[in-house]
C-alpha cells in the first residue's frame, strides 16, 4: 500500500506540472484577447490542453474512498467528516475563484458531495464503474469540460475495488497512445474541414492522452527511473493544493511579463521555473513537516482537532 501510495502522489505530482503550464498558457492567452496562434500554442493546445485535469479528477475520486476508509478507523461517523472535508475544500475554491474564475476546486467540492458521497454510500462498486463509464462517454459526447469531472471521479471510486493486472499497463499505454494521435489527427483536420466536426473529439483525444501520459509514466515507475521520479515528482503531488494555489498567484503577477513575449516561450520558462523551484520548496518543506502549509490547515478543520505537523527531531 505504501509503495501504491508514493505512485498515486507522483501521479498526482505529475498532473501538477501538466496543469501548471496549461494554466500559464490560458491566462496569457486570455488577457491577450484570442490573439494569433503559433507554435507553442499549437503543441499546447494539442499535447497538453485537457490532458492533465482528467488526471486529477480520477485521482480525486480515487483518494476520495482512501479518506473515507481511513476516517472509518478513527471515527463512527467517516461520513460526516468526508463532509466537512469538502465543505472546506469549497471555502478554498470560493476564495481562489475570486482571482481565477473558472477554477476547479469548488467543482471538486460540489460534485464530491452531490455525486461521489451518495454513490459511495449506496451503489455497489461495480455498478459504480458502470455508471462512470456511462457518465464520461455522455461527457465526451456533450464537448467534455467540467462535465467530465462527476464520471472520472466515479472511475477513481471504481479503480479501488477493480484495480486491472500490471501487465494490462503495456496494453493501455499503446492503446492510449494511438488512439490519442489518432483522435488529434482528426481534431486537426476538423478544423481545416468544418464537415468532420464532432464536439467530442477534442475530449476524447485528452482522455485518450492522459491514459497514455498515466500508463506511460507507471511503467518508468517500474524502470531505473523510479528513484528519480518518485523523488522529484512525489513532494509535488504531496503538496498539491499548496502548489496549485501558489502558482495562481505567480501567474497573475507575471502576467506584464508573459502577455510582452508573442512567442509564448516565457510561458514554458517560466512554468518550468515555476516547478523547479516547487519542487526543491516542496521537498525541503516536507523533510521537516508531515503535510504542506494548506494541507496541514485542510486537515486541521476537516478533523476539528489539533494535528502536529512537524516531523520529530527536525527544526522549523
Amino acid at each position: 500500500m505504501t509503495r501504491r501510495l508514493h505512485e498515486l502522489d507522483a501521479l498526482r505530482g505529475f498532473a501538477v506540472c501538466g496543469i501548471m503550464v496549461v494554466n500559464t498558457w490560458q491566462h496569457t492567452r486570455e488577457r491577450l484577447g484570442s490573439p494569433e496562434g503559433n507554435t507553442v500554442d499549437w503543441l499546447i493546445d494539442n499535447l497538453l490542453q485537457n490532458r492533465f485535469y482528467p488526471i486529477f479528477s480520477f485521482l480525486f475520486g480515487l483518494s476520495f474512498v482512501l479518506f473515507l476508509r481511513s476516517a472509518a478507523e478513527r471515527t463512527a461517523h467517516p461520513r460526516t467528516v468526508l463532509l466537512r472535508r469538502l465543505a472546506v475544500l469549497a471555502c478554498f475554491g470560493v476564495l481562489h475563484q475570486v482571482v481565477n474564475p473558472g477554477e476547479v476546486l469548488l467543482p471538486y467540492a460540489i460534485f464530491g458531495t452531490l455525486v461521489l458521497l451518495p454513490v459511495v454510500s449506496f451503489l455497489p462498486p461495480p455498478a459504480a464503474l458502470g455508471l462512470g463509464v456511462a457518465v464520461t462517454a455522455w461527457a465526451v459526447h456533450e464537448g467534455g469540460g467540467v462535465k467530465l469531472i462527476p464520471g472520472l471521479f466515479l472511475l477513481g471510486v471504481a479503480m479501488m475495488d477493480h484495480r486491472p493486472p500490471e501487465r494490462l499497463l503495456a496494453p493501455a499505454f499503446a492503446v492510449g497512445a494511438m488512439l490519442a494521435v489518432a483522435l488529434g489527427y482528426l481534431w486537426i483536420r476538423t478544423l481545416a474541414d468544418p464537415g468532420l466536426f464532432y464536439r467530442g473529439t477534442y475530449p476524447a483525444a485528452g482522455l485518450a492522452a492522459a491514459t497514455a501520459y498515466c500508463t506511460g509514466l507507471m511503467l518508468l515507475l517500474r524502470s531505473r527511473w523510479r528513484g528519480p521520479l518518485l523523488a522529484t515528482l512525489t513532494p509535488l503531488g504531496r503538496m498539491a493544493l499548496t502548489n496549485y494555489l501558489v502558482s495562481t498567484a505567480v501567474i497573475l503577477s507575471a502576467l506584464p511579463l508573459l502577455t510582452a513575449d508573442p512567442t509564448r516561450v516565457t510561458v514554458l520558462l517560466l512554468a518550468a521555473g515555476v516547478l523547479a523551484l516547487q519542487i526543491v520548496a516542496s521537498r525541503m518543506w516536507l523533510a521537516r513537516f508531515r503535510y504542506g502549509p494548506l494541507e496541514w490547515v485542510w486537515r486541521r478543520l476537516t478533523w476539528m482537532e489539533p494535528v502536529p505537523n512537524r516531523r520529530i527531531g527536525s527544526s522549523a
